[in-house]
């Protein structure tokens, strides 16, 4: 599912899992480009990524006209990490210390 843009906007709402029901309203273009990333790195399966391993391995996939040197890329990936976890786009193994996600496609 993907995340709801206000027409003619370039924000778009997010969802946060620690937050059922309420929406944030962020940049469009931040978002899809971490989107993107975290997608690009995130297993397909258990056990999953770290949070470590995920933030080191998508910083070269953020391009840098969002992110001119990773500047904010742990608030982010933070926020779209929650978001896709809400929409059950990726899940989180509770579970493992440290946490782990991957995707469910």
């Amino acid at each position: 599912m993907a995340s709801a843009r206000n027409s003619g906007s370039d924000r778009v709402q997010v969802e946060n899992v620690l937050s059922p029901g309420r929406t944030f309203s962020v940049d469009a273009k931040k978002y899809d480009a971490m989107k993107r990333a975290l997608l690009k790195v995130l297993p397909r399966k258990a056990p999953g990524a770290t949070h470590v391993q995920i933030r080191s391995d998508l910083l070269t996939h953020l391009p840098e006209a969002q992110f001119p040197g990773g500047a904010k890329a742990g608030w982010w990936l933070k926020c779209v990490q929650l978001d896709l976890e809400a929409k059950g786009v990726i899940v989180r193994d509770s579970l493992a210390s440290p946490l782990r996600w991957h995707r469910v496609d």
